[in-house]
This record gives structure tokens, sequence and C-alpha cells, in this order.
């Protein structure tokens, strides 16, 4: 049940943040390879490396070696622990605070809840996808390191320049975690109500996922687009003044498509991440709260 108390606390953490780990090791290498996609310039502004995911998977596991699709490992798991922990444990207070909780809280509760909830969490920790994000575009065979990027944003920006990206950060996570806890939370309520699948049963946590995965990845990828090319630029010569301004320069200059670039490995990645994410969650609260 995606309701809780007070007394919640310590087993949702707890389960958010061991589930979110495996979730994000298994989806590593696709995440790597949307990054890559990601900051490639297409059109007459830049050159193709790489023509998809599972070129990209290749390309980089051939040219870096099978660790380069782990890129950015430590950071991702430090973001994605702890933001995603933070945010399981605001989400139902957030949710009764607008007045909904339980079976009845209706979708567009549910949607803000989890967008808000989402938010808060990936301000706060917006260094570690900074780190994540230039260390998986380092198509260098000698790693880029936390440490070395650290060095340089520190030196040439400042405090300051850990939040670089911070704007489009938040409003991509408030549309990733509307969709997916609000998404998730709302298929599972009704996939039960119909009954369709068993209460508490693997079907209708896999099922409500996967759902979940890919109203995600429709809604959240321009965003992420702006996001990793404002992150990328950070300590380096900046292209873009802002999210706006990336927003438009972006398509004017590769394309109204190549704010879904990366999509195909968001995707999959979304759809595998929340259905390994969602279903350990469940397992470990199940345990924990025992």
């Amino acid at each position: 049940n995606m309701a809780a108390t007070s007394s919640d606390f310590i087993p949702r953490f707890s389960a958010s943040f061991i589930a979110s780990a495996v979730a994000e090791v298994v989806t590593m290498p696709i995440d790597t390879a949307k990054v890559r996609l990601q900051v490639q310039k297409s059109g007459a502004t830049g050159s193709t490396h790489y023509t998809g995911m599972i070129d990209a998977i290749t390309k980089i596991a051939r040219n870096e070696g099978p660790s380069g699709v782990f890129k950015g490992l430590v950071p991702a798991l430090l973001r994605q622990t702890s933001y995603t922990s933070l945010s399981m444990v605001l989400f139902p207070p957030i949710k009764r605070a607008l007045g909904g909780d339980g079976e009845d809280a209706g979708f567009l509760r549910r949607l803000v809840a989890g967008g808000t909830a989402g938010g808060i969490g990936i301000a706060i920790m917006n260094p570690t996808e900074l780190l994540k994000t230039q260390m998986q575009s380092s198509s260098a065979v000698k790693r880029l390191t936390m440490g070395e990027v650290i060095r340089n944003v520190w030196q040439k920006e400042g405090v300051a320049g850990f939040w670089a990206g911070v704007k489009p950060n938040v409003v991509r996570t408030f549309l990733v975690n509307a969709a997916e806890l609000g998404t998730y939370d709302q298929a599972k309520h009704e996939l039960r109500k119909f009954s369709m699948f068993p209460d508490g049963s693997f079907q209708l946590h896999v099922t409500s996922s996967a759902i979940a995965g890919i109203f995600s990845a429709l809604t959240s990828t321009p965003a992420d687009v702006i996001k990793t090319r404002l992150m990328n630029q950070a300590g380096r010569a900046h292209e873009y003044g802002g999210m706006l301004q990336a927003a438009l320069e972006i398509p004017r200059r590769e394309g109204m498509l190549s704010l879904y670039k990366g999509f195909v490995p968001i995707l999959f990645r979304k759809i595998i991440w929340c259905s390994v994410f969602f279903v350990g969650f469940e397992r470990f609260l199940l345990i924990l709260s025992k």
C-alpha cells in the first residue's frame, strides 16, 4: 500500500534505498547510452557518433571497455538512492496534505504529490546528477573521476556550478515522479478495482510499473535532454545561457525531434527501472514492516 504514516518512515526509506540501488545497477548501461545520444549534436551543427541505443552500448563497450557503460555509477547510486528514498517518504504525507489518502485519493492528487516529492528530492541532490552526467558523457578511455569533475566545476563556477541545470532537472523530475509514483499508484488502484490481478501479486506490480514507465518516458524526455545539455556544460564553455535558451536553440539547430533524443533508451530504461524498483520496493517494504 502506498499510503503511509510517520511510523513507516524507516521501512519506506530502507525499502526505497535497496530497490532503487538494484534498479539503477540493472539499467545503468541503458542510461549511459541515453546520455551519449543526448549530448551528441545532429544536423549542420555536429556529427552523429551513435545511431541508436544498441549501437551506443556496443561502441562504448568496445572502445572504452565493458566498464565504460557503467561510468558514473557511484554518483548515480548516491543520487538515486537518496532522492528516490526521500521521494517515497514524502509522497504519502504530501498526498494527505492535498486532501487525498487511501484508495480514493484521485489521479490528479497522486500526480501532484508524486511530482512535488520528486522535485524536492532532486533539488537537494542536483550535484550528484551533475557528476553522473559529466562522467557518463566522457568518451575518453581514461575514466573521468568524480574528483576531477568536482575540482573542475568548483574552480570555474564555485558552489553554484553544482546546481547547473537544476531548473530543467526539477521540471523533469516533477514530470518523472508524477508519472512514476502517481501513475503507478493510480494504475494499481484501477487494476485492483476491476479485479484484473490479485492484490499484492507480482503481475499487479509489474503491470502497474510498466504503465508508469511508459507514461514517464513520454512526458519527461524533452526536459531530460535540456537538463543533460546544461549539466554537461558546467565547468566548460557555455553553449546555452539557461533552460529557455536551450529549449529554443536545440530544436532550432537540430530539428524538433532533437528534444526526444534518447527516447528509446529512456523508454526501455523506465519500463525496466520501474518494474525492478516498484516490485522490489513492495517486497522489501512487506519484509521490513513485519
